[in-house]
């Protein structure tokens, strides 16, 4: 891995060719028939199916999902004559949001995004985003604000999703509080979880509202540079005992997506366990981290520069990565959020 004169890691070094056709456009008709490029011990890949995830697993581990769910977030209505939106990103009290503006050379302090029954109202600008904005939300009478919005699919998803549940996992529960969804988890079918669990397979939920540190790319020269915004998380005290009891007994952690493996790793025992609690996590893991709780990831193919990028490669080694993201390329894998996934375990 390249590094800089002084010592930092050139944004370039997670950089890679991604082409449009690889982009996964809608999900598969059965969430759990994606293909799972396996990275063995060795370091090669295997072409696997997602339908082979529980022979990879073991009586005593401990299979970690983020529950939460995607908030009906996107608010699409109009600047006076000019269509614009407001993408929800967290709440700050009652009928007030932490957004992102579009466009937001107009959506400025002052101005108002209007809708059929609501209006946003642009408070101030936030130092953390160039689109970043606090905003109040004004309902008319009897209007729903569940009714307002829409699931917030990425921009790089041009289709229409017919069904917004698609764009859910299956043990998503309570209200919607993310801005995106932890996708490793649509791969998970009610079946192919009580397949995992008849084996002696722990399942346990954490929850990390998924926001713009999820998502928002690298824009610095360098990975360090980057800055890693807050994002809320809860391990409740159910769960730091079940995974504190895979790890007595041997078992592994296995997490479902990157927003369970910085939940997991914003909360360490130090004893390969976790502490319950909640607040928030600005965790920024990067090749030479240590992983002091997870043991194991499924994941999907992610962006290149982006932070989660960054974070498998500290996990499974950028060079490991690096071919087997190439060699899924080569295989016709599907990438992104509606695509196919990965599965290994960390490096020693």
């Amino acid at each position: 891995m390249a590094t800089t004169e002084s010592g930092l890691t050139p944004t370039d070094d997670f950089d890679y060719q991604l082409p449009g056709e690889a982009i996964a456009q809608r999900p598969l008709a059965d969430r759990s028939a994606s293909r799972m490029l396996v990275l063995g011990a060795d370091g090669q890949a295997v072409d696997a199916q997602l339908s082979g995830l529980p022979g990879l697993l073991r009586a005593g581990d401990c299979l970690v999902v983020n529950d939460t769910r995607v908030r009906a977030a996107r608010l699409r209505g109009t600047v006076g004559d000019r269509a614009g939106e407001v993408l929800i990103l967290r709440d700050l009290g009652p009928n007030r949001f932490l957004a992102l503006v579009r466009p937001a050379r107009i959506l400025r302090p002052g101005r108002a995004l209007d809708g059929l029954g609501w209006r946003v109202r642009v408070k101030s600008s936030w130092e953390g985003h160039a689109a970043g904005r606090e905003v109040v939300l004004e309902l008319d009478p009897g209007i729903d604000p569940a009714s307002i919005g829409e699931v917030p699919l990425p921009p790089y998803v041009k289709e229409r999703l017919t069904d917004p549940e698609r764009y859910q996992t299956v043990y998503s529960k309570g209200a919607g509080v993310s801005a995106a969804a932890p996708t490793a988890g649509l791969h998970l079918t009610p079946r192919l979880l009580a397949e995992i669990k008849a084996r002696g397979v722990t399942f346990c939920r954490v929850q990390l509202e998924v926001g713009i540190a999820t998502f928002a790319p690298i824009r610095t020269a360098t990975i360090e540079a980057h800055p890693m915004h807050p994002e809320r998380y809860r391990i409740t005290e159910r769960a730091a005992d079940q995974v504190r009891a895979a790890r007595s007994a041997g078992g592994r952690v296995v997490a479902v997506g990157t927003t369970a493996v910085r939940c997991l790793e914003s909360s360490p025992d130090h004893q390969g366990g976790v502490l319950a609690g909640s607040g928030e996590t600005n965790l920024y893991l990067r090749p030479g981290a240590p992983f002091r709780v997870v043991d194991g990831l499924l994941t999907n193919f992610h962006q290149p520069r982006s932070s989660l990028l960054v974070l498998v490669s500290a996990l499974y080694g950028r060079e490991r990565i690096q071919a087997a993201y190439s060699q899924a390329l080569d295989w016709g894998y599907r990438f992104l959020s509606f695509g196919d996934c990965m599965f290994g375990w960390r490096l020693p």
